[in-house]
């Protein structure tokens, strides 16, 4: 598959902060919002640890994406992960997302436009979910550098509907490219 398109493989949302998410047949992103009906919906910061801190903080972990290509390799490994599972909101498949540079913006489908703000820590509530998944959760690059392997954040720039299948163009930033770190 072309690196620079992908496709949507699931679609999930949840009302209540818990730590996984409901399957969709479809998902309605709202500009500068994010997935219409979830927990982490919203102009401001909705996780909890954020607003804590300072609820006032734009939110720019509206949308998260994680590669399907993690589950297989975490299957490898004896566990099952499904779509949906670590709290994701789109499941994608043939980009290689956490090594996309910051302000990638994704076009989903027609008119969906997302944008890459950075890569969501892996936290302890991976390692609650099942036992001895944070530890592979992260990994080291041949530098020595930790490789954090839980997905992207995004912000909505274009609303629209997200649905199975769509299929994903990534459009890079204008050189030099910002690397990523957690958001």
């Amino acid at each position: 598959m072309d690196p620079k398109i992908g496709k949507v493989c699931s679609v999930s949302k949840k009302s209540t902060h818990e730590f996984s998410k409901e399957i969709q047949e479809k998902v309605r992103l709202i500009t500068m919002h994010g997935v219409d009906g979830d927990a982490h919906a919203g102009k401001y910061v909705k996780h909890r640890s954020r607003v804590k801190k300072d609820p006032t903080q734009l939110n720019i972990r509206q949308v998260h994406l994680i590669a399907s290509e993690l589950f297989t390799e975490l299957t490898q490994e004896g566990y099952v992960i499904k779509p949906g599972d670590l709290g994701e909101n789109i499941t994608t498949s043939g980009i290689d997302l956490i090594n996309l540079p910051k302000h990638t913006q994704l076009k989903i489908g027609e008119s969906v436009i997302l944008e890459v703000t950075g890569l969501r820590n892996p936290c302890r509530q991976i390692e609650d979910f099942r036992s001895g998944l944070l530890k592979k959760m992260i990994s080291k690059d041949d530098e020595g550098s930790l490789v954090r392997k839980t997905g992207i954040m995004t912000i909505v720039k274009m609303g629209g509907i997200v649905s199975v299948s769509d299929t994903i163009e990534v459009l890079l930033p204008e050189k030099p490219f910002i690397k990523l770190d957690i958001v």
